[in-house]
């Protein structure tokens, strides 16, 4: 835990600052931080917080920013660290150890500078006490004159060790260096003299007469104009020694140093090195896993002048790997490790090249008034410098490769680390980056995010919660800080408990925002950077059911065309919004999704979807079951997709749907759940070639869904086909009585309905379960019947497949001829354009089988055999297992049995 007055007045945690609220509780808190373990009576912290009269309940007003500090103390376990504020009568007390306060500490390192022998050593002190300054202090805190008088205070003790610092680089002889610190402050600050006569007597040392005389009379008009005094001795002893040309007691020290302000601070772990450039921020906290990305990133930056992009999805830890791997390796960048965040998605505006140059430059030792002006020349001047340095530059946050190649160092040791939530494929292009992407945590690696957190044991205590946790925060870091975040500051609330708050979609990313800070607002910052097409295609997404999408699916979402689709998905892959799985198929984060869900669409979006994928999965089946005629119309406000993906065949069309299946169930459930029945059984329905060829892939359910649907948008012929459906694969799960309810009322349904050809089929389908009911004549003539309506309907492939059935209840009834006979007649249905290679699967499998009975076992092995190769080379596993089976019923051929298993390992595999 650290206190903070050196700049923003804030309290900083291992996982992150403390939301300290409004200015008058952060001055009330700089007050009492002004005298740690001191009673600070209400009446000074009343004129901390008011100028002038005070309101009449300002100790009310104390009070309850005394107690929201405590509550926020206590979240952070400010007991652990030994801080407690406590009331003393009339007054506050802070008490903590000192060492935790910026400003002791600050105080601390001069004193102990001062008392170094060694100039080095009191170099690196006096850098290292600067370094804790963020800013001007008590930023942030209410402008009230006493807390401007400590702030004042506090800069008169910064500017003292400024000059304290010149004076130690001036005892090792670095005079160019202590021109360059003194002349930024001088700068800031013209009319302190002390700094001008330091200036003065730097640059004399240093062989620049000139520029101290400039800077002398420089200094000298400015006192005279705005105070209407001569330079005092110290400034005037400084440009007499310049004019002689002579040079004073280098080794001599300022002659007085006021002393230091009794307030207090904290000590950063490490202390730099004397005159090593480090820019980095602090080492992360809670850091965890990525040992493979770490590896890569050492691989990577082993090349020679190499440009390391590290990239991934907002809240992915992007920044924090880097910093981590930057300060486990800075011995290796004796040149300086620089560091710049270039806010390519923030709120607060990106820094200009010229301001990044500048920053570098001067941490590079170069004085302010020779820093060029133009973008340019302090990009030639940067990359002059760095040209023999082995330096580090971290280039964090970048928007676009432009923000990025004038940043570049381009020496041979140099090595430059660029972050962003873009690919920067021009970065890759132009100057040969090495991408290093990064995805999220494993759930070993999430849970022990939360470990560093929350405790190990209060996760091991819940392991089962923690990685529930883990898999509801999606593996992604920021998620995970936030969700550890809030159980810290409820440390009474079980993980558990979380888990079912983060279970609900409707809550689950506002339970990951704490503040400004969390998942919705780094993906807004995201999103805002998009292009407008990109940003719409984006929204839309949130509103598709399913995990998957292509473009064509895309673009029926965003009311666009399939190439305009592609190219906004490109572009959001760059963003890391969207991940491509396979060609043409991307897929969104659990948390990525529902964000886009909260984004608004047109009120048609869902329908256009659900209508695209009605017409694509009609194509499918079309596709699958070329000849056959379409099981069902569109519906009457249909919205016709700009384009639908082609099926060049059987085997396209079945990829599509297995590839599919689960997205298809979940559109189906979409459309269910807003009401829209038409839609859902039309879906369902369109799948049925996939249902053929896995038939026990348990369909009940999702047939049961469908036909629920086809009731309530009161379609008969819908629901008669459903029901033929969902009998015959209720028969071929053995549920044959379930299945007799549903197969017995279809044909009634078809004829009401005027479906010569749903009768048709309902009434072969029936004859299957009477079948296993042990009624082949029943069947074989419900089969017959069917035949014939399917012929009065001109209806070749109903007609064909009863006569197969019929063939192959004449095989139960051992009648060979008859069975051959109808197969064959079955067969000459067949048409060029009419092919369906299940269909000749299974005939011939009928007739192999028949000739087998009549005793033609070579022509019947014959046929079996070529009915096994043909299912077998388009993985018709069902129709496969069939043949083979029969073959093995007249031969025990080793190969036989093989294949026979094969096929029935895929067949099983695949329910």
């Amino acid at each position: 835990m650290e206190f903070r007055l050196l700049g923003a007045v804030s309290v900083a945690t291992e996982i992150g600052e403390l939301p300290l609220g409004p200015a008058k509780r952060r001055s009330l808190l700089a007050a009492l931080l002004l005298r740690p373990n001191h009673p600070v009576p209400v009446d000074q912290l009343t004129a901390a917080l008011w100028d002038h009269e005070p309101p009449q309940r300002a100790r009310s007003v104390i009070q309850g920013h005394v107690s929201r500090l405590r509550v926020l103390l206590a979240g952070a376990d400010a007991e652990m660290f030994g801080v407690e504020l406590v009331t003393q009568g009339t007054a506050y007390v802070l008490r903590m150890p000192e060492t935790l306060l910026d400003a002791h500490r600050f105080e601390e390192l001069m004193t102990l500078a001062r008392s170094q022998r060694a100039p080095a050593d009191a170099v690196a002190m006096y850098q290292e006490a600067l370094s804790l300054w963020q800013g001007p202090a008590l930023t942030g805190a209410y402008p009230s004159q006493p807390l401007q008088t400590a702030a004042h205070a506090l800069e008169e003790l910064r500017l003292t060790c400024v000059e304290l610092l010149a004076a130690a680089y001036t005892r090792m002889g670095e005079h160019a260096r202590a021109a360059a610190v003194l002349r930024a402050e001088a700068d800031v600050h013209p009319l302190r003299e002390s700094l001008s006569a330091g200036l003065v007597r730097a640059l004399q040392r240093a062989g620049r007469r000139s520029e101290a005389l400039d800077w002398f009379h420089r200094t000298r008009r400015l006192l005279a104009d705005e105070l209407g005094v001569d330079p005092g001795r110290e400034l005037a002893d400084a440009y007499a020694v310049v004019l002689r040309g002579e040079d004073d007691d280098a080794a001599q020290a300022p002659a007085a140093v006021p002393p230091p302000v009794p307030v207090t601070v904290q000590v950063p772990s490490t202390v730099p090195h004397s005159g090593t450039v480090d820019l980095l921020p602090r080492m992360p906290r809670g850091f965890h896993g990525r040992a493979g990305e770490l590896t890569a990133l050492s691989r990577v930056a082993a090349g020679e002048a190499p440009v390391c992009l590290v990239t991934g999805p907002a809240g992915v830890g992007k920044t924090a790997l880097v910093v981590h791997w930057a300060h486990r390796n800075r011995d290796r960048f004796p040149g300086g490790l620089l560091y710049v965040d270039l806010r390519g998605f923030s709120d607060t505006g990106e820094p200009t090249l010229v301001e990044v140059l500048r920053e570098f430059l001067l941490a590079l030792g170069v004085a302010p008034r020779r820093i060029p002006e133009s973008a340019c020349g302090a990009s030639a001047l940067f990359r002059s410098l760095a040209a023999d340095r082995q330096l580090l530059v971290v280039l964090d946050n970048a928007r676009g490769s432009e923000q990025v190649r004038e940043l570049l160092p381009g020496g041979a040791r140099c090595v430059t680390v660029v972050t962003s939530r873009y690919r920067l494929r021009g970065l890759i292009a132009s100057d040969a980056a090495r991408p290093v992407p990064v995805d999220v945590l494993e759930p070993e690696d999430s849970t022990a995010l939360l470990a560093a957190v929350l405790g190990k044991e209060r996760v091991l205590a819940e392991a089962v919660a923690a990685r529930r946790l883990a898999e509801l925060c999606g593996g992604l870091p920021l998620a995970l800080r936030v969700t550890a975040a809030r159980l810290a500051d409820q440390p009474d609330w079980s993980l558990s408990a979380m888990s079912v708050e983060l279970s609900d979609e409707s809550r689950r990313l506002s339970l990951l925002d704490v503040e400004d800070t969390g998942v919705r607002a780094a993906l807004r910052l995201t999103v805002r950077r998009l292009p407008e097409d990109a940003a719409h295609h984006f929204a839309h997404l949130g509103r598709h059911p399913g995990t998957h999408v292509d473009r064509y699916t895309a673009a029926a979402l965003a009311d666009t065309d399939p190439d305009t689709a592609g190219a906004a998905l490109d572009r959001l892959a760059a963003a890391h919004l969207v991940t491509r799985t396979a060609p043409d198929r991307w897929t969104l984060h659990d948390l990525v999704r529902l964000y886009a869900r909260g984004l608004d669409t047109g009120p048609d979006t869902l329908v256009r979807m659900l209508d695209h994928t009605v017409a694509t999965a009609l194509a499918a089946a079309g596709a699958a079951e070329p000849g056959d005629e379409s099981c069902f119309a569109l519906p009457a406000d249909f919205h016709p997709p700009q384009a639908i993906r082609e099926f060049a065949d059987h085997d396209q069309a079945m990829a599509w749907y297995a590839a599919e299946r689960d997205d298809l169930t979940l559109a189906a459930a979409a459309a269910r759940t807003a009401g829209l029945h038409s839609r859902t059984w039309r879906i369902v329905l369109a799948m049925w070639p996939q249902m053929v060829w896995r038939v026990l892939d348990g369909w009940t359910p999702l047939l049961q869904t469908a036909l629920e649907a086809a009731r309530a948008d009161a379609d008969t012929r819908a629901e008669s086909r459903i029901l033929a459906l969902l009998g015959w694969v209720l028969t071929e799960e053995g549920r044959i009585h379930e299945a007799l309810v549903h197969l017995e009322a279809a044909p009634v349904l078809a004829s009401r309905a005027g479906d010569l050809r749903g009768e048709a089929t309902a009434l072969v389908n029936l004859s299957l379960a009477q079948a296993a009911l042990g009624s082949p004549e029943e069947a074989a003539e419900g089969c017959a019947q069917a035949a014939r309506l399917a012929r009065g309907a001109n209806d070749r492939h109903t007609e064909r497949l009863a006569l197969y059935h019929l063939a192959r209840h004449q095989l139960d009834a051992r009648e060979w001829q008859s069975a051959l006979e109808t197969s064959i007649a079955a067969h000459a249905l067949h048409a060029p354009s009419d092919t369906s290679t299940a269909s000749r699967v299974l005939l011939l499998t009928v007739a192999g089988e028949a000739l087998l009975g009549m005793g033609d076992e070579a022509e019947g092995v014959r046929r079996l055999e070529e009915a096994a190769r043909e299912a077998e080379s388009c993985g018709y596993d069902d129709g496969a297992v069939r043949a083979l089976g029969a073959l093995l019923r007249v031969s025990a051929d080793v190969g036989l049995q093989a294949r026979y298993d094969t096929a029935m390992v895929r067949l099983m595999a695949g329910t």
